[in-house]
This record gives C-alpha cells, structure tokens and sequence, in this order.
C-alpha cells in the first residue's frame, strides 16, 4: 500500500503532535504530510483536518486560501476525512462564536456556547471544557473498532455542536448539557476532542481511520 495522508496546515495550532500520533499510527507505506497547499490535499488519499483556536480565524483563512474548497472536494471525492476541535466546529451550518459565523455546511449542526452548566451536585461547572470525558458510542462505525464504549477522551472547548441530527451524531458527551462529540456522514468522521492527547483510545481512533475503507 502506498498512500499519502494530508494534514491540514492553515496556520492555527501546532501540527506537530497530530502529525507525530499519525505517523506513529500510520500502516506501511502510509506518507504524513502536513501541507496548506490546496492541490496537495485534494491530491492525498485521506485527510486530517485539525483546528484550534476561533471559528471565525478559522473560516477566514482557509476561505482566502482556498483550502475551503479543497476540503469540499476532498469530501465529494469520497476520501476518508477526520475532522477535530474546530475543524469539527468548521463542518457544521452555523457557529455562534465571534456573534455568528457561517461554516461549510456539511453537517447540520450548530455550534454554541456552554454558558452557565452545572454538574449533578449543582456546582457550576468551568468554561472552557478542559480535560478527560466520557463518550457514549451513540452508533456502530468502523471508527470506534476495539474502542469500548464509555471510553474517555481529552477535551479543550468552549462551544460544542448541538441540533445535529440523530443519525449524524457518531458520539454523544455531556458537560452540563448532553452535545455531540463525534460526527459521521458517509466519508467523514468528526470529533470535538483530540485524539493525539488521548492517549490509547485516541491512538486506536486514529490507526482505526487510517485503515478505513468508507
């Protein structure tokens, strides 16, 4: 097997432990690249889309340079993507954050802020999200293969994506309010948490995408 799998480097964040878990995941004869150049990643064979940081940053570069569109096509071309954080954030309808942004649309979420959330014995619970959590596996997906359920992952964010609809939501979490944690639709797989600082299940989620056949 020879494949080249393209993580998207649009300047917000440091690549470099996706780029690290990917290549210490990766199968034989599987190439990491991190690029921002549009035709190489439409050219790879899967593609990673991280984020950090604000949606609207976010939206504003990878629209300026192209990499919107690359992205799109990469997903009409029926090539695995994973999305994560913000990159997540970034599939869906609409963002509330920076007082409302539009994003691509390829999920029919929202994104909005937790505000005031509290846990089960009424303290208030912090803003951002910041640590490990549980996620209910909400559907079958190869994704998920020898990750048990309940599993917990590590988490950095102050919006999360509601409203999406029940056969797109992969992974359900709660933090005050029950939100989606993973997101599926044909070849895309997206999640909120990171799975490179999430130890063994996050290391399993990724070598599980980089043999995913969709």
């Amino acid at each position: 097997m020879s494949e080249t799998v393209a993580v998207v480097d649009y300047g917000m964040g440091n690549l470099h432990s996706a780029g690290k878990a990917l290549e210490k995941m990766a199968a034989e004869g599987q190439h990491i690249l991190v690029t921002g150049d549009p035709e190489r990643i439409r050219a790879a064979d899967r593609v990673v889309f991280p984020g950090v940081g604000a949606i609207r940053d976010c939206i504003k570069v990878i629209t300026e340079t192209g990499l919107d569109r690359a992205i799109l096509d990469v997903i009409d071309a029926r090539k695995p993507l994973l999305a994560v954080c913000v990159g997540m954030q970034a599939l869906m309808d609409f963002s509330e954050e920076n007082d409302g942004v539009d994003c691509l649309g390829m999920f029919e979420g929202r994104v909005q802020f937790f505000g005031e959330q509290y846990g089960e014995t009424g303290e208030r619970l912090k803003v951002p999200h910041m640590g490990w959590n549980q996620v209910q596996q909400v559907q079958a997906h190869p994704v998920w293969d020898n990750i048990a359920d309940n599993s917990r992952f590590y988490f950095v964010h102050s919006y999360c994506v509601t409203g999406l609809p029940e056969p797109q939501v992969a992974g359900r979490c709660e933090y005050g309010l029950a939100f989606a944690a993973a997101a599926a639709r044909d070849n895309v797989f997206a999640v909120q948490f990171h799975p490179e600082k999430s130890a063994d299940a996050g290391l399993q989620l990724l070598a599980n995408f980089l043999r995913w056949q969709p």
